[in-house]
């Protein structure tokens, strides 16, 4: 897949009655209980190729000014082709549309391409949720061989 092809993906909103494509967001997400406690107030949005689900992000209102990207995953042979700054462009253009004056995302602290990409899209780094993955995942996190311990929480004022 060429990076020219990712620009015919289509993103739209997950009707009610669809089903959650869990498969995509435990690649953000390794864990499902976790997904499970924001996914109900959430808006999830999927990006299609060629009629399949490659990519998906979700929109989390936090307060009626700031919303939360809780989740954002491309499949692995999608990635570095574009497809996640076409979603954080679409998520950044919903929320905007919504009336929201700030967006955050938060990510590991060994998550390099994350943060190269988030900071490109206009975030900056506003907090560090110190040993967050440690108190909240059951299991040790490993991301480019080291211990995922810290949320560095990113903020993009709409």
């Amino acid at each position: 897949m060429k990076r020219e092809e990712i620009a015919a993906a289509t993103i739209k909103r997950l009707d009610k009655n669809e089903n959650i494509p869990y498969e995509l967001l435990v690649l953000a997400d390794p864990s499902r209980a976790l997904i499970d406690k924001y996914i109900g107030l959430s808006e999830i949005y999927v990006a299609s190729l060629i009629n399949k689900n490659v990519g998906i992000y979700v929109l989390y209102p936090v307060s009626p000014e700031v919303v939360e990207v809780k989740n954002i995953s491309v499949e692995d042979e999608y990635q570095g082709k574009g497809l996640g700054t076409l979603m954080l462009k679409d998520a950044t253009d919903r929320a905007r549309a919504k009336g929201f004056k700030k967006m955050i995302i938060g990510t590991g602290n060994t998550s390099v391409g994350q943060l190269y990409l988030y900071q490109k899209e206009g975030f900056d780094l506003t907090e560090i949720k110190r040993d967050f993955f440690i108190q909240h995942y059951p299991e040790i996190l490993y991301e480019n061989g080291l211990q995922v311990k810290h949320m560095l929480v990113l903020t993009k004022h709409l």
